[in-house]
């Protein structure tokens, strides 16, 4: 007996593919809170370190469009495998690492594997979950990445605040575990959640003249570019960590404990992205009214979050830790000072309520990208709106930076942090356009999609017919777009 293509086949590789997908963020995320701390160790300055980032975002970007390309052309199994392995391997080196350009390097090595597991990843899960469930399914994925970039954080301050090198080894080392695990996933058929593909053979595949194709749906421009100045506002966020730790330090606290209350605090204001679900699930519901359901549901988001974002960063917050105690204590300390102190308790509110606005862009655009592209394209529109996103938020952790410096001439720590921060939460409004217009154009580009799938549907079924003819294979009529939304899952449930 096999359970290879099962329910629970299906589910273990879900899972497999959600650690993953946090793990490649949680790597991503282990170096923002240890900037001081490895700049020390290195003799350099917080801006080398935080070139590291910088240049870690930008090339996994632009490696994910090579890995996404040829996991829309061959098997994509394979190309996930060499990827684990790369970002693990440079996640380790990064550990080991014995100066400043030996740290630099293995950063970029590992940057090339975290590219291929993000753009080929996402083409998988889209062709395991159904158009009915894409939007709460694709929160989920999406979830899994910012919680391992809240994991990171956490990772980073709390094994790293003494011995910077831990957080990298270890994390390396569940990599491997992950690795490992992935080996047993199911190897998912090209368009498997399609309903329009029901009960036939799709091999479809991607070709460099595509391209024209893929941005003639006008719809994917718009979720392209939205990424830019998005990115530019989420990439100061990487910045947060800092925010927190020059307050402790403003307080009086020595330079360890703030790096600890940093941390703490940055993760602690990361939880509102749990929230992204209810966005999935908001945009699934309005989907089924009109095509427009998940852009309007992630204009509206990312809109309506930045005054929230802006009261965050001045709202006075009053820190009440032991200095020089051990992580546990501070940990438990400032947990208690969010139901003991208001100002913590006020800004912890802020931040969930901000983060679950600005959160519901992410499973929607998701959904989208699956929604107006066939499976062959997916991964590869994935990976170019990821390369706007990944020049975006090197942009804003690379340009916050400068801000910070040039603000400081003029206002003291933390004030200076706290001002740039607010100033790169505008870059949210150009987002929130650009998912408008997106909303004007997807219920055509979902109609064209969804007639081109359903003639390839039929296409097989006659093919299967002709090796078959004593098999009967029926098809379902086609569905306009409004059907489309309305049912989201009109062939086969998956």
């Amino acid at each position: 007996m096999t359970l290879r293509g099962s329910a629970a086949h299906r589910v273990y590789s879900v899972v497999v593919f959600v650690v993953l997908a946090a793990l490649d963020n949680v790597a991503i995320g282990l170096v923002p809170p240890l900037y001081g701390s490895i700049g020390t160790a290195f003799g350099v300055s917080e801006a080398h370190i935080a070139l590291a980032t910088t240049v870690m975002f930008l090339i996994s970007a632009v490696a994910a469009i090579g890995f996404a390309y040829a996991g829309d052309r061959t098997d994509r199994k394979p190309v996930l495998i060499i990827g684990t392995v790369i970002w693990v391997a440079g996640t380790a080196w990064s550990g080991l690492s014995g100066g400043y350009t030996s740290f630099l390097l293995s950063q970029v090595f590992a940057a090339f594997g975290l590219g291929a597991v993000a753009s080929v990843s996402f083409s998988v899960v889209s062709d395991l979950i159904s158009p009915k469930r894409r939007g709460l399914a694709m929160s989920f994925w999406g979830l899994s990445q910012g919680v391992g970039t809240i994991a990171g954080t956490m990772t980073g301050g709390v094994l790293g605040h003494q011995d910077w090198r831990r957080p990298f080894l270890v994390v390396a080392a569940a990599g491997v575990v992950a690795a490992l695990a992935y080996l047993f996933t199911y190897n998912v058929p090209r368009g498997d959640s399609q309903p329009e593909l029901a009960g036939i053979e799709y091999d479809e595949r991607i070709h460099h003249d595509h391209l024209p194709v893929i941005l003639r749906r006008r719809t994917n421009i718009w979720l392209i570019l939205q990424g830019l100045s998005a990115q530019v506002a989420f990439g100061s966020l990487v910045w947060l960590p800092v925010l927190f730790r020059a307050r402790a330090a403003d307080q009086g606290y020595s330079s360890g404990t703030a790096v600890l209350v940093g941390s703490a605090f940055a993760t602690l204001f990361q939880l509102g992205g749990a929230l992204s679900i209810v966005g999935g699930m908001v945009g699934d519901r309005l989907q089924r009214r009109t095509p427009r359901g998940r852009a309007l549901v992630a204009a509206i988001g990312v809109l309506a979050a930045v005054p929230f974002y802006v009261v965050l960063f001045f709202v006075p917050m009053r820190i009440r830790v032991p200095d020089g105690a051990g992580s546990a204590a501070v940990i438990r300390a400032v947990l208690t000072d969010v139901f003991t102190e208001p100002t913590v308790g006020a800004c912890l509110a802020t931040a969930v309520f901000a983060l679950m606005l600005t959160s519901a862009n992410s499973p929607n655009w998701f959904a989208m990208i699956a929604d107006v592209n066939p499976p062959e394209h997916r991964g590869t529109v994935y990976s170019l709106g990821n390369l706007v996103n990944g020049f975006g938020r090197a942009g804003g952790n690379a340009l916050v930076g400068v801000a910070f410096s040039r603000l400081s001439a003029a206002f003291p720590p933390p004030v200076n942090y706290a001002v740039g921060l607010a100033a790169f939460q505008l870059f949210f409004v150009p987002t929130g356009i650009m998912f408008w217009l997106a909303s004007r154009t997807v219920g055509r580009d979902m109609a064209d999609t969804h007639a081109a799938l359903m003639a390839a549907g039929a296409s097989g079924a006659r093919r299967r017919s002709a090796q078959d003819p004593h098999r009967h294979v029926g098809r379902d009529p086609a569905v306009g777009v409004q059907g489309l939304a309305a049912q989201q899952d009109s062939g086969a449930d998956r």
